[in-house]
């Protein structure tokens, strides 16, 4: 084992600050990354906080990782030694089970391993995530990073940017679909981007007028301000598909109005209780409401080379790790555009 320096909580109001942790050694099919870059998610400060319940402590959060192959394993032969490589949600999962067999690790029936608070089948406890030095994780959960894109600005894409691929590509998103992207924030942001690059006509859903100029300049088409009664009812019925990630409980009825028959609403950023959803609004039309939760191994790849062939990164502000503490209420406070990104050099000095 190594012991490296890193940024954690050791408790559900304690501050983030420096300390140390274990990295156990590289196994035969490690890979271990020297990290350069990481996001900062939403789901970062959820768990710090304990909001979801089940956090374990001390908590060393960070699940969109860039770095540079510093070692690999004797059966590692995919990655080489320098190679540009990311880490996104997962380290692990039983790859057994029927969602694994489908590459969709995501759901593994025996869960997934978390990046970090996730359980560690190596050292015991729990996984410590990409605020820190270095990570080892296992060949199969590493992923190769376009060298031509901005490296840190790829760091979201292992969240932020498969988040919303995933339900895109799963519902077949095409040229030409008109296409809803409800909430411009961290994930909205990424879902223009992605869907206008699809070929999508995309529509920003939003409430606030003075969003409309930024996301004409992310890849949509025309912005559609849900409060406007009037408007909203121009739309009415004309959507191949929306994608709603609004992170918070929400009326999601209104939504519901602007889908074609058999079209799909797909949720990926309220992960609490919605307001009541009135059935009628489903049956006239045979509409459906589901939702995604990032992607499997195979598919995050899939995205990147997309991101890659496209030149779609986040838009992000970088900081230092010790402002950590700054970025959290910012970003509780929708105070950023679009993602935080940590440059871990800051850590090392």
């Amino acid at each position: 084992m190594s012991t490296i320096k890193a940024y954690g909580a050791k408790s559900s109001d304690a501050d983030l600050k420096e300390m140390t942790i274990e990295r156990r050694d590289v196994t035969d099919r490690d890979v271990k990354i020297e990290i350069s870059y990481c996001g900062v998610c939403h789901s970062d400060i959820h768990t710090v906080r304990n909001d979801w319940g089940g956090s374990k402590y001390p908590v060393v959060p960070g699940h969109e990782i860039i770095g540079r192959v510093v070692e690999v394993g004797s059966d590692v032969s995919n990655f080489k030694k320098g190679e540009l490589v990311g880490v996104g949600c997962m380290v692990d999962s039983c790859r057994e089970c029927s969602a694994c067999e489908d590459d969709l690790e995501q759901f593994c029936e025996e869960g997934m391993v978390g990046t970090y608070n996730g359980k560690d089948k190596h050292l015991g406890g729990h996984t410590f995530g990409g605020y820190s030095e270095t990570i080892v994780v296992d060949k199969y959960y590493v992923l190769k990073v376009p060298e031509n894109l901005e490296e840190k600005a790829v760091a979201p894409l292992l969240c932020a940017g498969i988040t919303t691929y995933s339900p895109l590509k799963h519902w077949n998103v095409k040229k030409g679909d008109k296409v809803g992207v409800i909430g411009l924030g961290g994930l909205g942001h990424m879902g223009i981007k992605i869907a206008a690059a699809m070929g999508a006509e995309v529509v920003m859903i939003t409430t606030s007028p003075s969003k409309a100029d930024d996301a004409k300049r992310l890849g949509a088409s025309s912005v559609l301000i849900s409060k406007n009664e009037d408007d909203m009812k121009k739309h009415k019925g004309s959507f191949d598909f929306l994608l709603n990630t609004v992170p918070v409980k929400h009326d999601i009825n209104p939504y519901i109005q602007l889908l074609k028959r058999d079209s799909t609403m797909c949720m990926v950023g309220a992960i609490e209780p919605l307001e009541p959803m009135h059935g009628g609004g489903l049956i006239m039309g045979r509409k459906r409401v589901a939702g995604s939760l990032i992607g499997g191994i195979k598919e995050t790849q899939e995205m990147l080379d997309f991101c890659g062939e496209h030149n779609i990164v986040s838009d992000v502000e970088m900081i230092d790790m010790d402002t950590i503490n700054t970025a959290y209420e910012r970003v509780t406070n929708s105070d950023v555009k679009y993602r935080f990104v940590i440059d871990m050099q800051s850590l090392k000095n």
